[in-house]
């Protein structure tokens, strides 16, 4: 509830800026001017960061008795007050073998946030910087020593912002509930997935009034660090630079990179029709998705192409497939923790099946359908909503051929032939949902008598690319061909 608010607030003012909202109101008071946060990048370099305050400030982590003292300079900014709505209806049913799962549930939900006045404070970065001159970081420090995962990057708080009086979230929903089990669709895949013997069903109604203290930070911004193995560091001053620990490979980070051209940022950038591209340790490869028996195949589409409508259980079967390609068990409590982040109500205990009325897929997850799967439901979770909207009703033939027309672009180093255009784009409708695709991530398809081509927009990002990879990876289930 506080997370949602507060990810509106930093939706609203600050779109693609370098505000991070603060999920946990229990997290207001680590985060001060000069804090230290974790910053733990994801599998994918679409994915959106997760940042970890932590209890220690960068005086703490420097060698020397001399204790940082942090300036701030404090504003006004502005008084914010919001009201979100949401209409919720969705269902997903599947039942392959000896894997069954049904989430279905309808309801509304509305949101309001009375933040009131709101102020900002900012740290004075050239002080900092002349008074940690020449300091060194101690490398022997708790918590360097359990900063071991490659992913993982220091950063300082730069700027917050507080409430400046008692303010107040509130939420009202009504919603009704059926679950059975984790997701069917990761059964198909191949996982170890349990049934439940008898589904629950809730009717929930509540309207919650959460109150917010006066200076409780709200969003923030951040100031990655670049340390070096003999205590030296960096303060990345310059926006979009990367912070690290020296030895370690950066992650990849590709805002600008166009598909339709296999450039970024100017340079030459290969892309294989099997869209692989290596992020750390991970090949973005969704062919093992067209190994999958056809029944397997066209089922799985099916119900991704009906999740993509509810964006809550999108993201859920992303949370769910994240821990699976991690290795990680889901146990009944980190289901409920799932499902309670999501907004969702869980009824009744995740049962464990008996011998008698119950049976277990007893082969175990292939590692390569999952992380495919994770791969292509990552993309998409990161699309519009009109984007997911457009998908969910696309056809096998379509996809097929906007699949195959999107990579005849890539691989033209021009213009193409309007002759290149796949049958079943001729049809005129059939076109014109490929340009609105196209055009929800900010690429516009455009054609003459003779020729076709496409233009991107600065601002499309990545977009472009999960787009291409959400497409690829539905064609492959739907036609099974790499």
């Amino acid at each position: 509830m506080f997370s949602k608010a507060t990810a509106n607030f930093v939706r609203h003012i600050d779109q693609n800026g370098s505000l991070i909202h603060v999920s946990r109101v229990n997290n207001s008071c680590k985060l001060v001017p000069m804090a230290l946060v974790v910053k733990s990048n994801r599998i994918w370099f679409w994915q959106r960061p997760k940042y970890q305050p932590t209890n220690f400030t960068l005086s703490d982590l420097l060698l020397g008795d001399r204790e940082l003292s942090p300036e701030v300079f404090e504003t006004e900014l502005v008084t914010y007050e919001g009201t979100v709505g949401d209409n919720i209806c969705g269902k997903l049913e599947t039942k392959v073998g000896s894997v069954c799962g049904t989430v279905e549930g309808q309801g509304t939900c509305k949101l309001q946030s009375c933040f009131g006045k709101l102020k900002k404070q900012e740290l004075d970065v050239k002080k900092l910087l002349h008074d940690s001159s020449n300091r060194l970081v101690d490398m022997q420090h708790v918590l360097m020593q359990q900063l071991k995962k490659q992913a993982e990057v220091l950063a300082i708080v730069k700027e917050r912002i507080l409430t400046t009086e008692s303010c107040s979230i509130t939420q009202s929903k009504n919603e009704k509930y059926i679950f059975q089990a984790v997701f069917g669709l990761v059964g198909m895949l191949g996982s170890f997935v349990k049934c439940v013997q008898d589904s629950s069903h809730v009717e929930k109604n509540s309207n919650v009034l959460l109150k917010i203290p006066s200076d409780t930070v709200i969003a923030y911004s951040i100031l990655e660090l670049q340390i070096k193995k003999n205590g030296h560091y960096d303060i990345c001053l310059q926006p979009g630079t990367i912070g690290g620990f020296e030895g370690d490979s950066p992650v990849m980070s590709c805002p600008s990179y166009d598909p339709f051209t296999d450039k970024v940022d100017g340079s030459a950038c290969p892309v294989p029709a099997s869209c692989a591209w290596k992020n750390g340790s991970q090949e973005v490869d969704l062919s093992p998705l067209a190994e999958l028996p056809q029944l397997t195949r066209h089922a799985l589409c099916k119900k991704l192409q009906e999740t993509m409508k509810d964006r809550a259980a999108l993201s859920y079967l992303q949370c769910v497939l994240e821990e699976l390609c991690s290795g990680e068990t889901l146990d009944t409590a980190e289901q409920e923790e799932l499902l309670e982040s999501q907004g969702k109500s869980l009824s009744g205990k995740m049962e464990q099946p008996n011998s008698d009325n119950h049976s277990e897929c007893s082969h175990p997850a292939d590692a390569a359908h999952l992380h495919a799967a994770h791969l292509l439901v990552s993309a998409m979770e990161e699309l519009s909503d009109e984007t997911l909207r457009l998908l969910s009703e696309s056809r096998a033939d379509f996809l097929w051929a906007l699949d195959k027309l999107m990579r005849s672009v890539r691989e033209s180093s021009g213009p193409l032939s309007i002759q290149c255009l796949p049958v079943p784009l001729q049809d005129n409708q059939a076109f014109h949902l490929a340009e609105q695709l196209l055009s929800s991530t900010n690429v516009t398809l455009k054609r003459n008598t003779d020729s076709l081509w496409t233009e991107r927009e600065d601002k499309a990002g990545v977009l472009p690319l999960l787009l291409c990879l959400s497409i690829h990876g539905l064609s492959l289930l739907f036609n099974g061909q790499k």
